[in-house]
């Protein structure tokens, strides 16, 4: 009988910084994901002071940056899911 660890089942952020070109986000089981800061038109207008303006949001599933009213959720960042203008 063989065991082979479920990696990513369920991935949660732990760390997530938003670069003049990416935002870039740690995840708890090592993995560092990055997408374009184009994805997230609401960031990518937003300036360096909102952007550092942050929170986890549930247990790490996503982030909350309440001065743009942006949520990014992991599952958006690993499937390429781009935020669409209203």
């Amino acid at each position: 009988m063989s065991t082979v660890a479920s990696v990513g089942n369920d991935p949660r952020i732990q760390k997530v910084r938003v670069t003049k070109e990416q935002i870039i986000a740690d995840l708890v089981d090592g993995r560092v994901i990055s997408v374009p800061l184009a994805w997230s038109w609401r960031l990518s207008e937003a300036t360096p002071a909102q952007r550092a303006n942050f929170r986890l949001i549930g247990t790490g599933q996503g982030a909350h940056w309440p001065d743009v009213d942006e949520d990014v959720s992991v599952e958006g960042l690993l499937h390429g899911t781009p935020a669409r203008r209203p």
